[in-house]
């Protein structure tokens, strides 16, 4: 059985029509999103999904940013019932969540997790190194997908530590990000010329079709996979 799995940080600041329109196209099975939330009439992914026949969970985390306060946080939808779901705080600094659904598919359980690390400007960072630590002893090691925007480029110790237990399942590492140099205005970002969203699995799945998707809807690409099960 071949499910697609989509993974996209959609931005504070994307074009909701242009993201609900690619959403309902690419019509994956499960999707995981980043920056979503649940306090905008404007923007209201969630309720739009729902719309669309998809389950959900949702991990919001209040933060600080530039003396901002955001309350956003990754979300899983899923065309199959979600049996189990939870919600954790990966580091009480700089704090981030991440949102896990336990989802049937045809007598089977899938473990999927979407999360958001901390934005680092692609530098080393521990406390970032520390989110994908307690990240990655959340996650069972069979049936398990990982995604989300990590922030973090391949070579970064972030990435290393997920990647010791599970497959990356992007073996070229295309760049994701940014479509618009507002994504980031001290990076300044020329072009999308870094991969900072991935899609990990742990190494009992099978895998294909790795693709970034387009989409100008956001300051990241769209990311998606198809797997076995």
């Amino acid at each position: 059985m071949k499910i697609k799995i989509l993974s996209w940080n959609i931005w504070i600041h994307g074009d909701f029509v242009k993201i609900s329109s690619f959403l309902k196209e690419t019509n994956a099975d499960i999707i995981g999103l980043q920056e979503v939330k649940d306090d905008d009439s404007k923007r209201d992914v969630i309720g739009y999904l729902r719309s669309l026949g998809y389950e959900y969970v949702f991990a919001p985390v209040k933060h600080i940013w530039k003396e901002k306060i955001y309350n956003d946080g990754p979300a899983i939808f899923s065309k199959y019932p979600i049996k189990n779901n939870k919600k954790y705080i990966l580091s009480e600094e700089d704090r981030r969540g991440a949102a896990r659904a336990d989802i049937q598919i045809n007598g089977k359980q899938l473990h999927v997790f979407n999360t958001h690390l901390i934005h680092t400007h692609q530098q080393q960072s521990k406390i970032q190194d520390e989110q994908a630590e307690n990240l990655v002893k959340l996650v069972p090691q069979e049936k398990s997908i990982l995604m989300g925007d990590f922030n973090a480029l391949p070579d970064s110790n972030a990435v290393k530590i997920v990647g010791k237990d599970f497959i990356n399942t992007d073996p070229n590492l295309l760049p994701t990000w940014s479509i618009y140099p507002e994504g980031c205005i001290d990076c300044n970002p020329k072009g999308v010329n870094y991969k900072l969203d991935y899609i990990f699995t742990s190494k009992d799945l099978k895998t294909k079709d790795y693709k970034v998707e387009k989409s100008k809807a956001s300051d990241h690409l769209p990311i998606s996979i198809v797997i076995e099960l």
